[in-house]
């Protein structure tokens, strides 16, 4: 399980002083009282970008594992967030998927796997968009799920990193590479009765 790491280092600075190190789970999130083994279990490597790793703990009595993903990072994708919205935000503003795929894959790749890359990419991001925008209507009413689109709202240079901050209470039910959501509750209607909305800090 996938849990957010709310820190002030950059990717890079994480990487370069092995930010992982500094993480803390105080407690185990599915015995908040105590009464199990819960433990740090280590950490697991991301590909990109290289020299990254993220801590995790473990509860045997639960049997789970969580794990403490950056702000910066997308989630069930390699990347950060910062760099797979500069690349949705290209595929938007081209005149075609076709020719924004073949403009952003440079490397040894077919032209149909490199589609596949970017239509995946612009689906997932625009899924975990519109999820921002049903929970919360109110702050979000004037946005159509696009990175443009909420460029202008947020009057931000990156916007899924400053996202993943304001719904950070929601996480576990938002998709990725944005929330944290497991397969079955993607397929859940998000419901927004939860509660007060999590303090605004793009207000």
């Amino acid at each position: 399980m996938q849990l957010r790491y709310n820190t002030s280092l950059s990717d890079r600075e994480y990487v370069r002083d092995h930010g992982w190190r500094a993480a803390v789970l105080p407690c185990c999130p599915l015995h908040p009282h105590g009464g199990c083994s819960f433990s740090r279990h280590g950490t697991y490597a991301r590909v990109d970008p290289p020299g990254t790793r993220i801590a995790r703990w473990y509860c045997p009595q639960g049997h789970c594992t969580f794990s403490l993903l950056p702000d910066f990072y997308s989630a069930h994708l390699r990347g950060t967030l910062e760099d797979l919205e500069q690349v949705v935000g290209q595929i938007e503003q081209s005149k075609s998927i076709e020719a924004a795929a073949d403009a952003l894959r440079t490397d040894d790749i077919t032209l149909p796997s490199a589609i596949r890359w970017a239509r995946r990419r612009l689906r997932l991001v625009h899924a975990a968009l519109e999820s921002v925008v049903r929970a919360a209507p109110e702050r979000f009413l004037n946005c159509r799920p696009s990175v443009s689109s909420f460029q202008f709202e947020l009057d931000v240079s990156s916007v899924l990193p400053e996202l993943r901050k304001f719904a950070a209470a929601y996480l576990h039910l938002l998709p990725s590479p944005l929330g944290f959501a497991t397969t079955r509750q993607r397929h859940e209607r998000f419901q927004h009765e939860m509660g007060p909305d999590p303090p605004n800090p793009l207000a």
